[in-house]
């Protein structure tokens, strides 16, 4: 028998629409990249000034050059190379996200962060909720493990990018 039943429900030609803007999700293996290359970039122009410099006044001090040793001695130069790092790399990540939703990692790995729609994203977006929320929430034991492991969702998203409505894309 081949003629439709006259009793059955309609039917349809449904497809799943995963991506309506038409952008390419970025890789869970270069976000990971990215976030790893940004802790890189910012304990090289922060912390490696201040190890440095700590180290070599501490080098003079033991030497009999330097005065005593306390902390602010200690770490004044390094401190100062710190800072200078600090602002630069402020400086940069502002110009970058303003620009194009990119840190320094995701500019350099192609990628960027668009709002769910599509547009671009705001620097008070990413500062606001994808950061500082983030990090207040990040007090909560146990919270960046499961932020971290929502990368294998379907829709790539962990929960600071479902609090701003975000998604990372290829740039």
């Amino acid at each position: 028998m081949n003629t439709p039943n006259p009793y059955a429900p309609p039917r349809a030609n449904v497809y799943d629409v995963n991506n309506a803007t038409g952008d390419v999700p970025a890789d869970r293996a270069t976000r990971l990249v990215a976030v790893i290359l940004d802790g890189l970039i910012f304990g090289a122009m922060v912390y490696l000034p201040l190890i440095i410099g700590g180290a070599i006044t501490g080098a003079f001090a033991a030497a009999g050059r330097g005065g005593p040793v306390n902390a602010a001695a200690l770490f004044g130069v390094g401190g100062f190379f710190a800072l200078a790092g600090l602002v630069v790399w402020i400086w940069l990540t502002v110009k970058f996200v303003n620009a194009n939703g990119q840190s320094i990692a995701k500019k350099m790995l192609g990628i960027k962060v668009v709002r769910a729609d599509g547009s671009p994203v705001s620097l008070g977006r990413i500062f606001w909720l994808r950061n500082f929320v983030n990090g207040l929430l990040g007090l909560i034991p146990f919270y960046g493990l499961i932020d971290a492991l929502l990368i294998f969702g379907e829709t790539r998203q962990c929960i600071h990018d479902k609090l701003a409505d975000t998604t990372v894309i290829k740039a």
